[in-house]
């Protein structure tokens, strides 16, 4: 037996022996993954600085992210335990029936490397509401990051309870085949659908948060003063290295030049006239990520595609924010999710021509739509398929702990933040309760009632 076999035997044997489904055992984890944060802040702001050069206030917000999901824990957490009593027909009185949340068991959470500290305890949250164990398993590509994870969990929490395990692509491999009760994997999606295909062989569930090429549209009647900031900061954001970052602009013709203007005008606004020595704009990953992401940028300019940006630092792997002009959806910069500050800039004749295109494509993880009227808004609502739609922002939608967040198709399964998360890892067990002082023998062979009586006593 393995060293990750005999680990899960002990996370599981904490769940089974029923201690974890007290509400104070949960509050008890709750409170000590709040001390972690409250007590190691300036470590944490640190290890996001050496692995992507993030600004403390960028990194600031996932440490953020993960204590207003555990506020939104504690304080509902009362309520998500309380039975839900279900309705009984006439037909099967006396009876009482429940619904009841029972705790999935010991959770796999494989956390990525753009934002690798919230993303990996983020998910932790509702695994520990929900009363189970867990393994953590956080990206090897930001080290100092998967450290410290490493560190504090072993601090504040015993090994029965959370354990880390750090290690590369074989390391994650080798724990997707073991058999735990539920997988949560944060990552793209050739990964994403290795895992799947690992788990299904012990049909085990899974929770998919991917990604996908997330289309923002600015039509007419958008402030584009304000729709430039917006984009240009939610493109820029972790130097463009975010699962819900505006992948690509669809911009109606007519408003092409002065929505250009006012990008140019946002970029140096946030990182002056050279963006490469802003202390503001993170680093790219690793060395495999700025080679991908600048042979594109090497590409477009012999195309002549580049409006504005393409400047790179291959020492310090950063990239300057950069528009590229494309013609259609056969550009290379349309192939695959960019992860990275270019924005490709494709112009549109309506938003009728977007919606036809967009029921062709993969379903993204998020949409946005910038200007437009009420009946245009609706038209993105019934008319296309997404994980989430923003209307006149970008990214922020993530930032609302109450808000279920995940994708659909090729953009993940599963859902999680609040009560999502809390759902996510809790299995609802079905609950009949029946006393023994009536008990009628027609429902019993040799069945005497005819069919037609059948019918009407039961409706």
């Amino acid at each position: 037996m393995n060293l990750e076999n005999i680990q899960l035997q002990e996370l599981k044997k904490t769940v089974a022996s029923g201690k974890t489904r007290s509400e104070s055992w949960r509050r008890e984890q709750l409170s000590n993954l709040l001390m972690l944060l409250r007590h190691h802040e300036k470590e944490i702001l640190d290890a996001l600085n050496k692995d992507l050069r993030k600004p403390p206030t960028e990194a600031f917000f996932e440490i953020i992210a993960i204590q207003q999901e555990i506020k939104l824990a504690q304080k509902n957490l009362s309520k998500w335990l309380q039975p839900k009593r279900i309705n009984v027909p006439v037909s099967l009185q006396p009876s009482k029936a429940s619904i009841i949340p029972d705790p999935l068991g010991c959770i796999l959470i494989i956390g990525p490397w753009n934002y690798p500290f919230s993303l990996t305890l983020q998910p932790l949250v509702g695994a520990l509401a929900a009363g189970n164990s867990a393994v953590l398993k956080p990206s090897e590509h930001a080290t100092n990051t998967s450290n410290l994870i490493k560190k504090l969990i072993t601090n504040y929490f015993p090994s029965n309870i959370v354990q880390v395990i750090e290690g590369d692509g074989n390391v994650a491999a080798n724990l997707i085949a073991q058999k735990f009760d539920h997988i949560f994997f944060t990552g793209g999606e050739n990964i994403g659908k290795k895992v799947m295909e690992a788990a299904a062989k012990n049909l085990t569930p899974i929770t998919l948060e991917l990604g996908g090429k997330s289309p923002a549209i600015v039509i007419d009647g958008a402030n584009l003063d304000i729709t430039a900031k917006r984009l240009i900061w939610g493109k820029s954001l972790n130097a463009g290295q975010t699962c819900i970052a505006p992948d690509h602009l669809l911009v109606q013709h007519e408003i092409y030049s002065s929505l250009v203007f006012n990008l140019k005008k946002s970029i140096n606004g946030f990182y002056g006239n050279n963006p490469l020595d802003s202390e503001n704009l993170g680093s790219i990953i690793n060395q495999n990520q700025f080679n991908r992401l600048n042979n594109l940028i090497k590409q477009a300019r012999n195309n002549n595609q580049i409006i504005y940006g393409g400047d790179i630092n291959e020492v310090e792997r950063r990239i300057s924010p950069t528009l590229i002009k494309i013609k259609n959806r056969e550009d290379p910069l349309m192939k695959e999710e960019l992860f990275g500050p270019l924005l490709p800039i494709l112009c549109i004749n309506s938003l009728e021509e977007v919606i036809t295109d967009l029921k062709s494509l993969q379903k993204p993880l998020a949409l946005y739509l910038f200007g437009g009227n009420k009946k245009e808004q609706e038209k993105i609502l019934s008319m296309t398929s997404s994980g989430g739609v923003c209307f006149n922002d970008v990214v922020l939608q993530a930032g609302i702990p109450e808000l279920p967040f995940g994708g659909i198709g090729s953009s993940g399964m599963g859902k999680y933040h609040g009560k999502a998360s809390f759902d996510n890892f809790t299995h609802y067990k079905s609950i009949l309760k029946r006393p023994f002082w009536l008990d009628l023998n027609f429902r019993y062979p040799p069945y005497k009632l005819d069919l037609s009586l059948l019918r009407k006593l039961l409706g």
